[in-house]
């Protein structure tokens, strides 16, 4: 996956990988690093194989990995982090040799992956909705009694 690792190793990437961490320091709740990212995207490959929707692998690798690129933003200036994380990567993915047409889809996904209404869709915008929910381990969270989600809103069994 020769333009993962490019999207992996790109210097607008790891700034934001760094951004991120950097204001998620002393957060207890679940962050948005490599790990999640790489849960979200294991998590929607299982999802396209066995729904067999025939997403490539690149496009999921690609969406799961740039989804919450720009929480940092949402942090420092309000602005909701799937509208920046799709103005970070429509700059990466272009760099990493993606098209236009798949740029577009992937960007799709990344601003819908919060919007309800995406959910059930057998496309990559429903699956990246579902890995980024189901990849959240609330049923055995340390921070849950802190927690301000309502449990509608948690990932309270396993389900890959």
């Amino acid at each position: 996956m020769e333009r993962i690792d490019a999207i992996i190793g790109h210097e607008k990437f790891r700034a934001c990988l760094e951004a991120n961490k950097a204001a998620e320091a002393d957060r207890c709740f679940c962050c948005h690093n490599m790990e999640h990212f790489l849960d979200v995207a294991r998590i929607g490959m299982l999802i396209n194989l066995e729904d067999e929707l025939g997403i490539s692998k690149e496009l999921v690798y690609a969406a799961a990995l740039l989804h919450d690129i720009g929480k940092y933003v949402q942090y420092a200036e309000g602005v909701p982090h799937e509208i920046a994380s799709a103005r970070l990567a429509s700059d990466i993915l272009e760099d990493c040799g993606f098209d236009e047409k798949e740029t577009d889809v992937i960007i799709d996904a990344i601003v819908h992956h919060r919007d309800k209404k995406v959910k059930e869709e057998g496309n990559l915008r429903g699956l990246l909705y579902r890995a980024d929910k189901w990849s959240r381990a609330c049923y055995a969270c340390k921070a849950a009694e802190e927690c301000n989600w309502p449990d509608t809103k948690k990932n309270l069994q396993v389900r890959y």
